[in-house]
């Protein structure tokens, strides 16, 4: 779950951006809208720990970020956060199933052959273990970064503009699919936009909570 209370943040020498209070339960979604400026990314950022708050609470996944300490943080967000870019920042020199392997190396983790071949079984990318990012299409990219991001089988998963340059037929796919990896794995989705096809995309599927950020830009 996540729950926010009276949560603000400022970067120096720029107005303070204030958030409304949020409610999301365990497995929901919850759409951040607005334009570049409002603080989509800034959320994000608290959301997953990267930012302390200047101001307020926010607790994710039973655990308050406010005054968590960077070792701690660290060890939480690997455990509890799965993040897809915007850029999916895949290691061009590693093949697929290495670049899943470096995450959890990266997280303190032993090599999980089994994990690893279930994960990309389940987002449809085994045939390409061996392949490097290059040879990837855009959505096989999108898949492959996705599968990283659901290898810890984290409680909350973050979207950043996860439809940017995509036609609308391909960001109707990369919505579902999104929707699809965090229904199986029971995740809280995050997912910030300024792309109102995902509003649409996500009332088709199940009921979301929409935030919207465009006060900030007053």
């Amino acid at each position: 779950m996540i729950r926010t209370r009276q949560l603000a943040y400022q970067y120096a020498g720029s107005p303070e951006l204030r958030f409304e209070d949020m409610d999301v339960a365990q497995g929901g979604v919850l759409l951040l809208r607005g334009d570049s400026g409002s603080g989509k990314s800034t959320w994000l950022a608290l959301a997953a720990g990267l930012l302390t708050p200047g101001a307020g609470d926010i607790t994710v996944a039973g655990q308050s970020l406010t005054a968590l300490g960077k070792v701690a943080g660290d060890a939480w967000r690997a455990k509890t956060i799965g993040f897809l870019p915007q850029k999916l920042h895949l290691s061009s020199a590693l093949t697929v199933h290495a670049n899943l392997a470096m995450a959890q190396w990266a997280a303190g983790q032993a090599q999980d052959e089994r994990r690893i071949a279930e994960v990309l079984t389940a987002l449809d990318v085994q045939d390409l273990a061996a392949r490097k990012p290059a040879q990837l299409s855009g959505g096989q990219a999108q898949r492959v970064a996705l599968a990283r991001a659901v290898l810890l089988q984290p409680q909350v998963i973050l979207a950043d503009e996860p439809t940017a340059s995509l036609d609308d037929e391909a960001a109707r796919q990369a919505v579902a699919l999104l929707q699809a990896t965090a229904s199986r794995y029971k995740a809280t989705l995050v997912i910030a936009t300024h792309d109102s096809r995902i509003a649409a995309s996500l009332d088709a599927q199940i009921g979301f909570r929409p935030l919207s950020l465009e006060r900030n830009q007053l």
